[in-house]
């Protein structure tokens, strides 16, 4: 797909800040179904009305919509937008300036696909997120957490690469320059850690609070923080005005996250109904990143994984569809999370709200979990996440009924894409004043967040 700027096209003299109006679509709504026939005007990157026959505006493009599906983008609350291989070989050889170049073709594949925010589990910078913002490259909206924090020898410490040869795998890079600190030696370490990625330009802090899959220790995924640990994570966090994002696999790790107050549990997979509960309880949003475990329980299938590692795969992919089962019984918030990571993969983001329905959401559900729950967590919900007024409009079309969502693992599902009301994946029915390409640059505006409007920490108790 061709991405356009995101600077103003005019037409006859009249830029399209004076709007356009979508006619006959059906859009999805604030419940997670697709109402409708509807149209839906924007004006000035907002939306200003949804409803039935709206009277016309000689002002304003009218887009004949009839047959298409609108919804707004897609928010991905788990991505790796700096990853390109599972290879370490390939991670540790590639040079950094190749890899930020690797970086701009993922971002724009992201944005393509229909993904209009992407809050990174870790790789990207600051610079990153700001290069965006300078339009200097395009791309979706993007919060940071640059680097997960972890303990000595612990998932993501980069002890892989030998001593004293520390790279963690999101930066990878030896000569990444700037790193901030991120091994947590000792419980005092923390506080220390914390601030380092903050100063780093982190809009959220994401700490490993248990081992990983690919992580080169002995038998299922350990704890590696104690709650009391995580939660002066937690209070440091929250003194700067971040939240925190915790990759936690297993009963345990989950049930001393949400204990210490984390945002989110990533991945979770494991949690019981009690873990459950206490995420129900204290509003903790669970993202489990489905798609990456069922591919690498494919490369375990296959082979092509170390045995140690093929073991923990195959355990995990059998408990992906218990855990949302019991996450969605307990009434726990669910946000889409694609953890993307490879290069195969940034621009087919969009197969995770498929693995969302397969695994036992709703179709409506599925969608909000890509949508309105995502913006809900990343603090962005009173500016995008759904299509009604006073929204920005983060929106992608859709040329038939997603009905049972496999759509959404097709390449070519997604057949139009707006960022801040601008046509950047224009649909064939836009007119051509609107989709010309032009000079200038792709620029997302800043919403508020990540964390600045969400609710106190669900949890107010320190271990």
């Amino acid at each position: 797909m061709t991405i356009t700027s995101t600077d103003v096209p005019r037409r006859g003299g009249t830029a399209l800040s004076d709007g356009f109006v979508l006619r006959g679509v059906y859009a999805l709504d604030e419940h997670g179904y697709f109402d409708g026939p509807v149209d839906v005007a924007v004006c000035n990157r907002h939306i200003t009305d949804v409803r039935p026959h709206l009277p016309l505006n000689a002002s304003a493009v009218d887009v004949d919509a009839h047959g298409l599906w609108l919804m707004p983008g897609v928010i991905d609350c788990h991505s790796r937008v700096t990853l390109c291989t599972y290879d370490p070989l390939e991670m540790m050889t590639t040079s950094l300036s190749e890899r930020f170049f690797q970086t701009a073709a993922m971002l724009r594949r992201t944005l393509a696909a229909g993904v209009t925010y992407v809050r990174d589990a870790g790789g990207a910078d600051a610079g990153v997120r700001d290069s965006l913002l300078a339009g200097h490259v395009p791309g979706p909206r993007l919060a940071v957490s640059v680097v997960g924090l972890t303990r000595s020898e612990g998932h993501g410490d980069g002890a892989l690469l030998g001593p004293g040869l520390e790279a963690p795998e999101a930066l990878t890079a030896l000569d990444y320059p700037g790193r901030p600190r991120h091994v947590v030696r000792e419980p005092d370490d923390m506080r220390a850690a914390v601030r380092s990625v903050v100063r780093a330009g982190a809009d959220w802090v994401n700490i490993f609070a248990s081992g990983g899959i690919m992580s080169v220790r002995p038998g299922q995924p350990l704890p590696e923080f104690t709650a009391a640990e995580l939660a002066v994570a937690v209070s440091e966090a929250a003194a700067f005005g971040r939240g925190v994002m915790a990759h936690a696999l297993g009963a345990a790790a989950v049930d001393a996250a949400v204990s210490a107050g984390v945002r989110s549990i990533e991945h979770g997979i494991g949690l019981t109904e009690r873990e459950a509960d206490l995420m129900a309880r204290y509003g903790v949003t669970l993202v489990p990143t489905l798609s990456p475990y069922h591919e690498l329980g494919q490369l375990a299938d296959t082979g092509q994984l170390p045995q140690w590692a093929a073991d923990r795969a195959h355990v995990t992919r059998a408990m992906l569809a218990d855990t949302i089962e019991v996450a969605r019984d307990a009434g726990v918030r669910i946000a889409l999370g694609s953890g993307c990571r490879h290069r195969d993969r940034h621009g087919a983001n969009l197969a995770e709200i498929t693995r969302l329905r397969q695994s036992g959401l709703s179709a409506s559900e599925a969608l909000l979990a890509a949508t309105a729950n995502g913006a809900r967590l990343c603090g962005i919900s009173e500016n995008v996440g759904r299509i009604a007024p006073r929204y920005e409009f983060d929106a992608i079309l859709l040329d038939e009924d997603p009905g049972d969502l496999s759509l959404f693992e097709r390449p070519d599902a997604v057949t139009g894409v707006f960022l801040g009301g601008v046509p950047v994946v224009p649909h064939s029915r836009l007119p051509a004043a609107m989709t010309v390409p032009v000079g200038g640059d792709l620029r997302p505006s800043p919403v508020p967040g990540p964390v600045g409007d969400l609710p106190p920490a669900a949890n107010p108790a320190t271990p």
